[in-house]
């Protein structure tokens, strides 16, 4: 006998079983498939990328220096008496920094001024002497002028007489003799005389020489003495002070340094990546926190410290009101222009010369995205890769959500 049994049970558990595992499938699709979480978008700040020129600026730290320095050294030996500033102090050029004393140089001037005055007394008594010496030339030479004129007195005399026939001629050729002695006496006196002139001439000189190299002398131990007090030698402030009360120096030891107060350099430190792309002359802005100043590069260091640069800076505007020298500073080098560049504005979360993700708004979704940035410059954030002109890109700290890929905005 044949049992027919009822397929509709059957069918029934058929699909209880599949609609079981439909619901299985779908809650542990629910389980490990994450949703889109929704955020609201008054509670973020967003940045928009932009698309155009650029100037590229390189910041940098440094500090004002004195353009003009002067180092103070000891003028000859001694021992410090007196100091008279202190380091920081406002100094002027005759500004007298410290004293110091010497009692052999002071001996020394006292000597130099004794062998002074004995040369130009010597010199004195020399002119004296020549002047006698030369009016006894004198009178000898009017002594032969006078018998040169009896000679020719004579030899007139003889001459008359023969010509009336009641002279000599024997006596008339000795009168022409003594005429020729006497004219040729008078001019080798007259040679003498001034051959005597130009001796005379030539010992004047070497007295005066005399003279004047001890006054030289003596105006040199003078000066060395006049600086034992020891000035600023310009406008500026005493920077370091490098001896103490009592303390003997030597010629030429180092005292103390001047610099210039309304006079100043800046020296900023670049970094050593961008160094090489900075040309001499590059503009730069100066910020003192209570205004700018334009300037321009004048020199850079090859030396590398610390990973950065050494370079001077030199002022092309007016000084701030706070500006001195060691004042630290902030400073913007310019590096190039760039015609056709994508940026956004520089947020908190965004990091110059990194890739990161940050997320992207597309209508009313936030899309995270890699996105790779360059250097930043006038809180310009350069982009390299990642973004287009005109999208949106969220500024706020997202470190939070970082796991989701995406993000739904709600009002």
């Amino acid at each position: 006998m044949n049992i027919d049994l009822p397929t509709t049970s059957s069918k029934k558990k058929l699909i209880i079983s599949t609609v079981s595992i439909i619901v299985v499938l779908l809650a542990l699709y629910k389980v490990f498939t994450p949703s889109v979480p929704a955020i609201n978008k008054t509670d973020l700040k967003f940045a928009s990328v932009s698309q155009g020129p650029l100037d590229i600026y390189v910041n940098s730290f440094g500090e004002f220096a004195s353009q003009e320095e002067r180092l103070l050294t000891a003028p000859a030996r001694g021992k410090v008496s007196e100091i008279l500033v202190r380091p920081g102090a406002l100094v002027k050029p005759d500004t007298v920094i410290i004293k110091l004393i010497n009692p052999l140089l002071e001996q020394q001037v006292s000597q130099a001024t004794g062998v002074l005055n004995q040369v130009k007394a010597q010199q004195a008594a020399f002119v004296f002497e020549q002047s006698s010496a030369r009016l006894n030339y004198l009178g000898r030479i009017e002594e032969f002028k006078a018998a040169l004129e009896h000679a020719e007195l004579e030899l007139a005399v003889h001459t008359q007489l023969l010509t009336f026939g009641t002279g000599s001629k024997i006596k008339m050729q000795r009168a022409q003799l003594a005429l020729k002695q006497s004219v040729s006496s008078l001019s080798f006196e007259q040679k003498k005389y001034q051959q005597f002139i130009e001796m005379q001439s030539h010992q004047f000189t070497q007295k005066t020489i005399e003279v004047e190299q001890q006054q030289e002398k003596l105006n040199l131990l003078n000066q060395q003495l006049s600086q034992m007090s020891v000035r600023a030698g310009l406008k500026g402030t005493l920077q370091t002070l490098e001896i103490t009360l009592g303390q003997s120096v030597s010629l030429g030891q180092s005292i103390a340094k001047v610099g210039s107060i309304d006079k100043l350099v800046a020296k900023i430190r670049l970094p050593q990546r961008q160094a090489d792309q900075i040309s001499l002359g590059a503009a730069v802005t100066i910020d003192t926190q209570k205004g700018q100043i334009p300037a321009h590069i004048t020199r850079i260091e090859s030396l590398v410290t610390s990973g950065s640069v050494l370079a001077e800076v030199s002022l092309d505007g007016p000084l701030t009101s706070n500006a001195r020298p060691s004042l630290p500073i902030s400073a913007k080098v310019f590096l190039q222009h760039k015609t056709n560049v994508i940026h956004v504005t520089q947020s908190i979360g965004l990091r110059p010369n990194s890739k990161q993700s940050i997320f992207v708004m597309h209508n009313n979704m936030l899309e995270k995205r890699e996105v790779t940035f360059g250097q930043v410059t006038n809180n310009k954030l350069i982009v390299k890769d990642g973004l287009s002109k005109n999208e949106t890109i969220v500024a706020s700290d997202m470190r939070d959500f970082q796991r989701f890929t995406s993000l739904e905005l709600v009002q």
